[in-house]
């Protein structure tokens, strides 16, 4: 515990020339100081993730290994649950911009990230990429451009999720499916006559199998937050794990974390319903053929590991007429998404000149 203690410190770093506080500065393995550009280097672990055994943590006995003590801040408005440090000076919700009310702080424990995934790109670049794309939003309300661009608005967040690795080995029954084709007669009309004629007609030879297949189940990933009303979009989703660096506090030092509220066995309930389709896809490999039905998986997971880890984005919410909207954008990979408002007006009066145009072309072909 007096290394999580330590770790927990280090998140809070100053600056040594300056006193100033240190964060993480995207793309590289350094925390720097904005104020006198002095810059540490972020000590990776040299034993990588830590994948941790499964049946432990299910049967309530590892709580107390690879887990700290964090502060957490739940937002009254949106639900969400963020872990600020207290030298971030914005104290608002990252997805409905509400003001987060310090003294309402509380602890938690939560189960060590194994890793994290760093942002690549600063809070300046992310502006610029949501600058960009709400400026190529068709009907849009002017008052979009003036509310949504405001930088302070635009925030950059770790996401909590669950990873699963697990060695499968399945039983299947099934059928083999193979095309043949038949010849068979239809009629037609041809010169106002019926006529019988013939044509190719696929049909599938049926073949009653059975079998086995293993294998090793890698990096299954699952949401750890609910979400309910702030839901990231799939389009943003598009992580490649294979940049995760082993988890090291520097790394958060200056964004917000999300703690996971989808408990480890849920994680894991839904984990074992992506491995049952991986395995039926595996029995449809195997059986082979043209067309393929799995009837029956028997289906075990062994040497069952998982992580918890960070995936960054950057969020920005703001309100327009009342009304709250959210976008992302993926800390990794820049891909963008989001909710939008349309201008009335704009599409009223698109709709108003297509009608002008399509009466003039009538009253001009009548003429």
């Amino acid at each position: 515990m007096e290394e999580q203690k330590k770790a927990v410190s280090e998140q809070k770093k100053s600056c040594t020339n300056c006193g100033a506080e240190l964060t993480y500065k995207p793309g590289t393995t350094a925390i720097t100081c904005a104020y006198c550009g002095h810059h540490e280097t972020i000590l990776q672990d040299q034993d990588g993730f830590k994948e941790l055994a499964l049946k432990p943590y299910l049967d309530e006995m590892g709580a107390q290994s690879h887990s700290e003590e964090i502060v957490m801040l739940h937002c009254k408005n949106c639900g969400a649950n963020q872990h600020i440090e207290e030298h971030y000076k914005s104290l608002h919700c990252v997805y409905c911009t509400m003001p987060l009310i310090v003294e309402d702080a509380y602890k938690e424990d939560w189960i060590l990230p194994g890793a994290v995934l760093p942002f690549q790109f600063d809070q300046k670049k992310s502006h610029q990429l949501f600058s960009k794309w709400v400026k190529g939003l068709w009907f849009a309300p002017n008052n979009l451009k003036k509310a949504a661009l405001d930088p302070q608005n635009t925030k950059g967040l770790y996401l909590p999720y669950w990873t699963f690795d697990a060695q499968l080995y399945a039983n299947y029954t099934g059928q083999r499916g193979t095309y043949y084709y038949v010849s068979v007669p239809y009629t037609t009309t041809v010169n106002g006559k019926t006529v019988t004629r013939m044509r190719q007609q696929r049909r599938t030879r049926w073949t009653p199998v059975s079998g086995s297949v293993q294998g090793f189940v890698d990096d299954t990933l699952i949401k750890a937050s609910h979400q309910r009303k702030n839901l990231i979009p799939k389009k943003i989703s598009n992580w490649n794990l294979e940049a995760l660096q082993p988890f090291n506090t520097g790394f958060l030092a200056g964004f917000v974390t999300e703690k996971y509220t989808i408990p480890l066995k849920d994680g894991h309930l839904a984990s074992t319903k992506e491995a049952e389709l991986i395995a039926k896809s595996w029995a449809r490999r195997d059986i082979g053929g043209d067309t393929q039905r799995v009837q029956s998986i028997d289906m075990r997971l062994s040497d069952e590991t998982f992580k918890h880890i960070l995936l960054p984005v950057y969020v920005s919410a703001y309100r327009f007429h009342d009304k709250k909207y959210n976008f992302f954008i993926n800390g990794q990979t820049g891909t963008i998404s989001g909710s939008r408002p349309y201008s009335f007006w704009k599409i009223f009066f698109l709709v108003l000149c297509i009608v002008a145009v399509v009466l003039i072309i009538v009253w001009l072909s009548n003429k």
